[in-house]
């Protein structure tokens, strides 16, 4: 919804096509994009009969007919759009082609279509997967995500931040914010918090009472805060000390499910201090000593070290987060849109690019992720196959080992 409103300003005329139950969730739809909305023929549930429906729908619709083309992010409307004559751009953070293999010709087609104008990925990460089924890398864009700035608000010192929430000033605090569940590396964060009796870790999220609501329950310095709406929630993230990406392959490593969380850019917005792991689509975003800490992922040393030092070295913390506070202009959703609509106007003008067809070594591989795919499913009973390769380089554990370094060892 931010890509599709701040997307719309470069464009004469924009439509929102989506299912509401009723008009008024039509017009609060409108009001948050910004444009009007097309109501799509489609149910709210079960998901797969709404992506089904609402792709089926859209081909039927007079604005499909009139636009130049349709942006998405659901490869199913991608290829109806084509089929039916319609130009695309494809715009997604998970790389499909790995996570789900048994996809690969499917996708290949998609995007090897000549009104496939572009794939817009959330992050390198992403990208690279596409280049390896043999996309055209003039197909292939990265344009990370971004934040708005009015979710942050004004700046506000972190003491004044922690009185409005009720935490003693002086208290040292750890802030993490998002879902809390056992997918998101915080078993790690819990153990970190035990050899810290002396800060306080405020997990920020919970939906319910889960796994890690259990673990954290034992743990006198964790506190578990429901989730908060925009204004609340900025003053959580004022009053941190270190904001905090769970250090963990994990996320990725395990369940495939976070390429570049989308907090790390509201995280950079607020100007506080940043502390996360050293990981390939972290580095994409962060570079450690320069606007944030990285340590050694699945370290509880390295994390306990990392949050030490931003604790205890206030220049530091203020010369990352001042650092980090820069960065941010660069990834908010207006900066996003502006990039994107230069890689539309550049396609819409371009000629079509030539794909590669799919051929023996293509299939070779197919069938072999598609077999370690459906060992998955039937073991773990999740869609989403995990990456095969590690997520860290070689290099990552060769980190500088001086003194109060979060990455030494």
């Amino acid at each position: 919804m931010a890509t599709a409103k701040h997307l719309a300003a470069f464009t004469t005329q924009a439509w929102l096509h989506v299912p509401a139950s009723d008009a008024a969730n039509c017009a609060s739809a409108s009001a948050l994009a910004g444009m009007p909305v097309v109501r799509a023929c489609a149910p709210l549930r079960p998901a797969v009969l709404r992506h089904f429906c609402c792709g089926l729908s859209l081909p039927f619709r007079r604005v499909f007919r009139e636009a130049d083309l349709v942006y998405t992010r659901n490869l199913w409307v991608a290829w109806l759009a084509l089929l039916f004559g319609q130009r695309v751009i494809f715009d997604h953070y998970r790389p499909w082609p790995d996570q789900v293999p048994p996809l690969r010709p499917w996708i290949h087609s998609i995007f090897c279509n000549a009104r496939l104008l572009a794939n817009i990925s959330h992050s390198r990460y992403t990208r690279a997967k596409y280049l390896q089924l043999g996309i055209p890398a003039e197909k292939l864009h990265c344009v990370h995500n971004g934040f708005d700035p009015q979710r942050v608000g004004t700046l506000m010192a972190a003491e004044v931040a922690k009185r409005q929430i009720g935490i003693e000033s002086g208290t040292k605090t750890v802030v993490y914010t998002g879902r809390i569940n056992h997918k998101k590396g915080l078993e790690l964060v819990l153990e970190a918090a035990q050899h810290l009796p002396d800060h306080l870790f405020l997990l920020v999220g919970a939906g319910g009472h889960g796994t890690i609501e259990t673990l954290a329950s034992g743990v006198k310095n964790v506190r578990i805060v429901p989730w908060q709406q925009s204004d609340a929630l900025a003053r959580y993230i004022f009053a941190a000390d270190v904001l905090l990406i769970p250090p963990s392959v994990k996320p990725l490593a395990e369940f495939g499910s976070t390429v570049v969380p989308l907090k790390l850019y509201l995280y950079m917005g607020s100007g506080r201090p940043i502390l996360a792991g050293d990981t390939t689509d972290i580095r994409e975003i962060l570079e450690d000593g320069r606007n944030a800490l990285l340590c050694q992922p699945d370290s509880v040393d390295a994390l306990v070290a990392g949050i030490s030092a931003l604790t205890s070295d206030s220049a530091l913390a203020r010369r990352l987060s001042e650092a980090s506070l820069a960065d941010s202009h660069h990834f908010t959703w207006s900066a996003r849109a502006r990039r994107i609509a230069t890689i539309l106007v550049d396609r819409l003008e371009a000629v079509p690019v030539a794909c590669s067809t799919w051929n023996r070594a293509h299939n070779r591989d197919w069938l072999l992720q598609s077999r370690r795919w459906a060992v998955h499913l039937i073991r773990k009973r999740s869609w989403i196959l995990p990456p095969r390769v590690a997520v860290l380089s070689a290099t990552d554990t060769q980190r500088r080992a001086s003194p109060g370094q979060p990455g030494a060892r």
